[in-house]
């Protein structure tokens, strides 16, 4: 029982957000002149995966109790590669796939080089390089724009057999190869351990300084991966410091709707995906029952910064780091 205690407390975030979307969209699908269709759902899956990406990489740097403004920079830039070099035969497609996802691996070490060895704080120099990482977008892709795999873009934005949205399919499996790996491994409990208590766990013998490298380098991975997503969703690429913004905000409050602690060495990945769909189901409920596209930043605003508070809020009444599973 204690067990079981102690899971449903960790997990808390998780299945509140779960809970959460479901009834959100439930009430989505149920307002929707198409109703619980493979259209409407495939749909929704498409917008919701990629925030969801992108909330999973901002989840890995906030458990070491840091924060990275550049993931939404990588996002765009990977969307800026892939629409340029994603392209042609299925060789030269895997190339270019291959080249979107080392430039958000680069990108991500660059941040945890600065941050480990220039003792740099996370906020400053991800917001640094977050610039860098626009510029290099802006050449390469000065106006909307370029081609893509549109056989492969079909194909994992499509439906699959019994109106599976295909991007869900893809999501899971960055999941089971990417976060699920590493959150079990001793990388991963170390990412856990410095957000927790870096002093602690440096004075217990955890490689604080590769965990931390591995969290920023696996947040650049995912980010890259999210800006893959987009462009076989748009089929082009957008150098915009709108959309690059709008995601990294997005995914930090995604973050904390999830359960996720903003004190570091709480939380997890999947409840940061739960975040997201909860986030792109409001703009959708926004959109079913006709509010004026006037008023729904102003709706959208005054919800995000409830979800940040109430999750803030917490932080308030701990007193000590364990009480976030009490």
């Amino acid at each position: 029982m204690g067990d079981f205690r102690y899971w449903l407390a960790e997990h808390r975030g998780t299945l509140l957000a779960a809970a959460v979307f479901v009834l959100m969209f439930g009430i989505y699908t149920g307002n929707h002149n198409a109703g619980f269709s493979s259209l409407v759902v495939t749909t929704a899956a498409n917008k919701a995966v990629l925030l969801a990406l992108v909330a999973m990489a901002q989840t890995l740097v906030v458990l070491t109790a840091g924060i990275d403004l550049s993931i939404g920079m990588i996002f765009v830039l990977a969307n800026c590669l892939a629409s340029q070099y994603v392209v042609g035969d299925s060789v030269e497609t895997a190339i270019g796939i291959g080249i979107v996802l080392l430039a958000g691996i680069l990108c991500g070490a660059l941040n945890g080089l600065i941050v480990i060895y220039g003792r740099l704080q996370p906020i400053v120099t991800t917001l640094a390089t977050g610039a860098i990482f626009y510029g290099i977008a802006l050449l390469l892709r000065p106006v909307p724009g370029g081609e893509i795999n549109y056989d492969l873009a079909d194909a994992l934005t499509g439906e699959l057999p019994g109106g599976i949205p295909a991007s869900l399919v893809v999501l899971l499996g960055i999941v089971l190869v990417i976060w699920v790996p590493l959150r079990r491994s001793v990388t991963g409990r170390a990412i856990y351990a410095i957000g927790s208590a870096e002093p602690a766990a440096y004075m217990s013998g955890v490689a604080i300084n590769r965990a931390r490298m591995t969290a920023y380098v696996m947040a650049g991975l995912l980010s890259a991966c999210g800006g893959l997503m987009l462009t076989f969703v748009t089929y082009s690429g957008e150098a915009s410091a709108t959309i690059g913004g709008s995601y990294t905000l997005n995914a930090i409050a995604a973050v904390v709707i999830g359960g996720v602690s903003l004190f570091g060495g709480a939380g997890s990945a999947i409840g940061a995906i739960f975040g997201a769909f909860v986030l792109r189901t409001i703009g959708d409920l926004l959109f079913v029952f006709d509010f004026d596209p006037l008023w729904q930043p102003l709706f959208q605003g005054v919800i995000l910064l409830a979800a940040v508070t109430l999750g803030s809020l917490r932080l308030l009444r701990v007193k000590n780091r364990l009480d976030l599973f009490g």
